[in-house]
């Protein structure tokens, strides 16, 4: 008997979208560069915003959206690779594509934060510059502009490469639940609440997170 689940809520997947429009965004503005690192830097506030959003929503959001629903013991990730996984583990993020949210998350929030430490000794400096050592400036600048932003197209690529072969080879489409929120399961599973109380608490939390990053980005000067 199929049952439909409603997986990923609303604010996760506005989200997921969201952030992969500012990755876009950051890619294009840093190859053309000049004028267009306000925007990057913009693009990088906004994700920072969205990263802190996400940390907060990794404990109150919806059931699958919850770090705790895809934080898997080693013996767990060797099931699955063996097949041998649990029906679970295929509702919400499975433990491969766990270490992949983990990854993009983590990578992200070390560019953005080697950004603000980053200057390109033309035009574009980050806020935090002025704080930090010309050898520290240096090394964020190397790995923000080199190993960095390689490594993030890595893990994008990787992500996308993923979805692919999910579609192809096992007939799984994993980007209609990231747009509609609800899987069609061979067996029951809890669903994530969304309703309007989690939407509202989840616009709260982000004009918070961006209020944050705002008022420290004006506090910078």
């Amino acid at each position: 008997m199929k049952a439909v689940v409603r997986v990923w809520d609303a604010p996760t997947r506005l989200f997921h979208w969201a952030l992969a429009l500012c990755v876009i965004g950051l890619v294009a503005t840093a190859q053309i560069g000049g004028t267009a690192m306000q925007w990057h830097f913009r693009f990088g506030y906004t994700v920072l915003s969205l990263l802190l959003f996400r940390a907060v929503w990794g404990f109150v959001g919806g059931r699958w959206s919850r770090f705790g629903a895809f934080l898997y013991r080693p013996t767990q990730v060797l099931r699955y690779l063996r097949g041998q996984g649990e029906p679970e583990d295929s509702v919400g993020h499975n433990p491969l594509g766990a270490f992949s949210v983990f990854a993009l998350l983590g990578f992200l929030g070390l560019q953005v934060a080697s950004g603000m430490f980053s200057d390109d000794e033309i035009a574009a400096a980050g806020p935090l510059v002025r704080f930090a050592s010309s050898t520290w400036v240096g090394n964020a600048t190397f790995y923000h502009k080199e190993i960095g932003k390689l490594i993030l197209l890595a893990l994008v690529a990787l992500h996308l490469a993923a979805i692919s072969f999910y579609f192809f080879k096992k007939g799984e489409n994993l980007v209609r639940p990231m747009v509609t929120g609800d899987k069609t399961l061979d067996f029951p599973a809890t669903s994530s609440s969304d309703q309007s109380a989690d939407r509202t608490r989840a616009a709260v939390i982000i004009l918070l997170c961006a209020a944050l990053v705002s008022g420290f980005i004006v506090w910078l000067g």
